[in-house]
């Protein structure tokens, strides 16, 4: 069993296999289940590697694997893995049976091809799902709500609800727990504001490099958002960071269907501009972006 929506809930699929095998004088001995867990990948799926390695070390104590329908395999992007784990079952001589599909899992013809129909149709909800997410997300984007991650130094996330009315600051760690409510980026503190505009300051007008600005910071003792010292690095992420200057950028990396997270190039991204409160102007920051450009330029 896995987790998905609504009929897919590990509970959900329990019962039906309980009823299932009941109603047929079947005795569940071991229940292998993988709650929470996509299944575009075996990678994370501990119940179900389980289960492969007990029917291949030959010490199983049943003769029989029940599976809600042909999809809690897993929706792989290749149909023939989920063929090739029920293979495996097979080979070992332990049959399979599903319990909500409206076929028998004989080997005939019919159950071969209902069975490789509906395992790509999982692959291919996979698909498009990851397609109306990542275009539900983009909107999110564009009306200025923040899809993860933390606010940085000098922002809060701000929890705001369906009609835009404030609810509270969001802690570290924090998440929203209602499905309508949103999350904005407004300032923080003022002494944090008042830094990151003298960091801007000291870098384009009084031509501080990163180094310098950092040191300086560790020096008079403040910590950065995460309570660490300061590093070249983080003095950089500021300086280059768009949400300084009031814009939401995102899918600046993907990692769709659970495959290798890739940077993607510029004209990918999703940019919305001036829907935070700006930290520096708008101006100050086109200029340390230059001042950033023509130094790697010179390098």
């Amino acid at each position: 069993m896995s987790t998905d929506h609504q009929k897919y809930s590990t509970e959900n699929q329990s019962d039906a296999i309980n009823q299932y095998a009941e109603a047929r004088g079947i005795e569940i001995v071991r229940t292998y289940e993988d709650a929470g867990k996509s299944g575009l990948k075996i990678e994370g799926r501990d119940a179900l590697r389980q289960l492969i390695e007990d029917v291949q070390s030959g010490s199983t104590d049943f003769t029989l694997v029940l599976v809600y329908d042909v999809s809690r395999w897993g929706r792989f992007q290749d149909a023939d893995e989920s063929a090739y784990y029920e293979y495996i079952c097979r080979r070992a001589g332990i049959a399979v049976e599903y319990c909500a599909e409206q076929f028998d899992n004989d080997g005939s013809p019919i159950s071969t091809i209902v069975k490789g129909v509906k395992r790509a149709m999982a692959g291919e909800y996979s698909r498009e799902l990851s397609t109306k997410v990542f275009a539900g997300q983009g909107r999110l984007i564009e009306k200025g709500y923040r899809q993860g991650g933390p606010a940085g130094f000098g922002l809060r996330r701000t929890l705001i609800d369906e009609h835009g009315v404030i609810k509270g600051l969001l802690e570290r760690g924090e998440h929203k727990s209602i499905q309508t409510d949103r999350v904005i980026l407004t300032l923080g503190p003022a002494e944090e504001v008042d830094l990151v505009r003298c960091i801007y300051r000291a870098f384009v007008h009084q031509g501080y490099s990163e180094r310098e600005i950092a040191d300086d910071l560790n020096q008079r003792g403040v910590p950065t958002d995460l309570g660490r010292p300061w590093t070249r690095g983080t003095v950089h992420q500021i300086l280059i960071n768009e949400k300084y200057v009031g814009d939401n950028v995102w899918n600046r990396r993907s990692f769709k269907l659970k495959k290798k997270r890739v940077a993607n190039e510029p004209e990918m991204w999703i940019r919305a501009q001036d829907v935070f409160q700006a930290v520096v102007e708008r101006e100050l920051f086109e200029a340390a972006r230059r001042v950033i450009c023509s130094q790697r330029s010179s390098q």
